[in-house]
């Protein structure tokens, strides 16, 4: 989609699935008219995908079904396969807009424990989508795990709206003192002890 002029603020929904697996249902979940028109109705700007290393022509259709029904037209969408510097600078777009004058957008990630790990140093709220076509892998209960303790939104595919409603929830409440995830959430196991569980490591 070509860029659109707009007297709103910047607001980035930025997408990752990752370097290694493909997640081609999480790229169809996120350009759709549907989730485009749930990011309007939040006031985002710009939808960022990274599509991954085989990703391109999936993305390149759906961005064209969407744009030719004239769906998702108030989003830009642009999107790449791999960045070699990392996603940070996606991630950060996804925190300040870009500038001073941005706002604050969301994260949507697969349930890798690198990827949340970076987008909550950078404390942009995340939504945490597991792959489920993955075999042998703990994404579905580190994404439980971490919602429970209010740091990310657990994202369904099937309704990735509600989970950019819950997101908008989540950052009401992470601005508010005590942290949502402090008092007895912190001294369960904590973040460090959540994805070190999840993902197998001894916890002392």
């Amino acid at each position: 989609m070509t860029d659109l002029p707009s007297t709103r603020p910047r607001k980035v929904c930025f997408v990752t699935i990752g370097a290694t697996a493909s997640f081609s249902s999480l790229i169809r979940a996120t350009i759709s008219s549907t989730f485009c028109h749930a990011l309007e109705q939040y006031q985002y700007t710009d939808l960022i995908v990274q599509y991954g290393a085989d990703g391109n022509d999936l993305f390149q259709s759906l961005v064209q079904e969407v744009g030719l029904n004239g769906e998702g037209a108030g989003i830009n969408v642009s999107g790449f396969g791999l960045d070699t510097s990392g996603l940070a600078q996606y991630m950060k777009l996804a925190r300040t807009g870009g500038d001073d004058s941005g706002a604050e957008g969301v994260v949507v990630s697969h349930a890798g424990s690198g990827t949340i790990l970076d987008a909550l140093r950078i404390d942009v709220p995340l939504i945490v989508v597991p792959n489920s076509e993955l075999l042998d892998n703990h994404q579905v209960e580190l994404a439980e795990a971490l919602a429970e303790q209010e740091y990310v939104v657990h994202g369904n595919l099937e309704d990735l709206p509600q989970a950019l409603r819950d997101a908008e929830k989540l950052r009401v409440r992470q601005k508010t003192w005590p942290p949502v995830n402090s008092g007895t959430h912190r001294q369960s196991k904590g973040l460090a002890g959540v994805v070190d569980e999840e993902m197998g490591f001894s916890v002392e």
